[in-house]
């Protein structure tokens, strides 16, 4: 069995965070390690997180503090120091399912492939959000297929978000470059297009639990427009500085 690193990266994620955390202890078999990496957090996240470190038992449990804030820079600082041969990347506000290490080793057996994600079902405390769950889900292949209609026909090309716990294989994560520092947003599509040079993409047909914090904050209408307008305009080459003003933080 591989060893899985799982990164984790915070800001200002107290609400969320135990549950998370929580749901990773039940992991079987468990990850050989789960890096919290914080980016500056100014309510109870860091507490909460050094909480746990202090009484895990049976998994390598980090908190450690980002050299610059920012999503992709601690993704990628995370990944500096992680010692397992598969890379997680786990947002705050997902469930995982507790077979995760066996889906993730199993999908990077598969041929070629380096990378993959989960389906991501976007759920609140009251409701589960249908709609946006399958355009989420349908996006992951058309967006790939209209705007990279080579790399997804020829080399596995898919566009996976990082709602989706997008997973890889070390050597490859550092062989494309890692996540890119200078995107506030769309970091992960981003990372898509360049470590599908060094193999497939896979999507598991197997889901993980999402918040859906920025629909109840947005409502469905405005959050469906927003997040399909910056993912085109992006992809049609307008800079992800720009984009970021009309996606703003929602905790």
């Amino acid at each position: 069995m591989s060893q899985v690193s799982i990164i984790l990266p915070l800001l200002n994620e107290a609400t969320v965070l135990s549950r998370t955390l929580k749901h990773l202890m039940a992991l079987e078999p468990p990850a050989h390690e789960i890096i919290l990496v914080d980016g500056g957090s100014t309510d109870g996240t860091v507490a909460i997180a050094q909480q746990y470190a202090e009484t895990w038992e049976g998994t390598n449990l980090v908190v450690v503090t980002a050299t610059e804030q920012g999503r992709s820079s601690q993704m990628n600082y995370g990944a500096a120091i992680a010692t397992g041969d598969i890379l997680c990347f786990l947002h705050a506000d997902t469930l995982v399912p507790d077979d995760l290490v066996v889906l993730m080793t199993q999908t990077l057996a598969h041929p070629n492939t380096v990378c993959g994600g989960f389906i991501a079902l976007m759920c609140g405390d009251q409701s589960t959000c249908w709609g946006i769950t399958l355009q989420n889900y349908l996006k992951t292949y058309l967006a790939a297929a209209i705007t990279h209609p080579y790399l997804y026909l020829c080399k596995g090309f898919r566009v996976l978000f990082g709602d989706q716990v997008i997973f890889c294989g070390k050597q490859a994560f550092w062989d494309c470059g890692g996540f890119d520092p200078d995107l506030p947003i769309m970091e992960d599509a981003d990372f898509c297009t360049r470590i599908v040079q060094h193999g497939k993409i896979r999507l598991v047909n197997r889901i993980v639990q999402t918040s859906d914090r920025r629909l109840q904050q947005w409502g469905a209408w405005k959050a469906t427009f927003i997040y399909h307008s910056i993912g085109w305009l992006w992809f049609m080459g307008l800079p992800a500085e720009f984009l970021k003003r009309f996606y703003e933080e929602i905790r």
